[in-house]
């Protein structure tokens, strides 16, 4: 993903001679796989284009979650965010339809399934409002809990985290007839800590990165559904940029 943000930037901007530079904010920390590709493809932006663009990264959520890097983005303190695809529904709602709980088995169907919608979920993102480069792969989600879960019933017992701007899985828990606990991902670590939750749904790594796996005891291991991130950029100070 990194390698076509700096071409698309580099073949717009390499003729100009003004400065810029895009302000990203992301929940992924400092260190992680992400940011290590990210800061790799805006080294190399800046050199391209003799530091003319340069991309300054707002990692950790210091700029808050998703939602709040989305606001910011909409006010201009913000150009753009790498978020967790789920967070822009509101924008485009049918990018949801790779979260679908229990949609995919392996990732040989998704990437299938990928061949012939990622285009489709890029360009509705861009009716959206947001440029993006590409969907970047998060992996599988699997249910994680303090508490074993054999059978459904076991999940209705339990306080079941789910993002607190994903309208598509909130619907979806419900059809289990899930009572879900409703968080952003930042509020996740300590509802787990106080017994607040005692159930998420996320990949591995991401458990890991959020030091959420400090609290997890359990792991199902059928997926439960499939994560993707978004690089989105707004796209009004990006068509301004365009059009020098």
């Amino acid at each position: 993903m990194i390698k076509i943000v700096t071409i698309i930037f580099i073949v717009i901007l390499s003729g100009q001679a003004q400065a810029m530079r895009f302000k990203i904010a992301t929940l992924s920390p400092e260190g992680s796989v992400w940011m290590q590709k990210m800061r790799e493809g805006a080294e190399e932006l800046a050199s391209q284009t003799n530091n003319r663009v340069k991309i300054k990264f707002y990692p950790g959520g210091v700029m808050g979650d998703d939602n709040a890097v989305l606001r910011k983005i909409r006010i201009g303190q913000l150009h753009g965010g790498a978020v967790v695809g789920g967070s822009l529904s509101r924008f485009y709602p049918d990018n949801q339809i790779y979260s679908l709980p229990l949609m995919f088995r392996s990732f040989k169907e998704i990437d299938y399934v990928r061949k012939h919608l990622d285009q489709r979920i890029v360009e509705g993102l861009e009716e959206g409002g947001f440029v993006t480069f590409g969907i970047a792969e998060g992996g599988f989600a699997y249910v994680m809990s303090t508490v074993p879960i054999r059978t459904v019933d076991d999940m209705r017992r339990q306080k079941v985290w789910i993002p607190d701007n994903d309208p598509m899985i909130l619907e979806a828990v419900k059809a289990f007839n899930i009572t879900p606990f409703l968080l952003s991902i930042a509020d996740v670590r300590a509802g787990l800590q106080t017994g607040l939750i005692n159930t998420v749904t996320t990949p591995p790594i991401g458990a890991v990165a959020l030091q959420w796996h400090t609290q997890i005891k359990y792991l199902m291991y059928e997926p439960f559904l499939y994560i993707f991130g978004v690089l989105a950029v707004d796209s009004k100070p990006f068509g301004k940029i365009s059009t020098h």
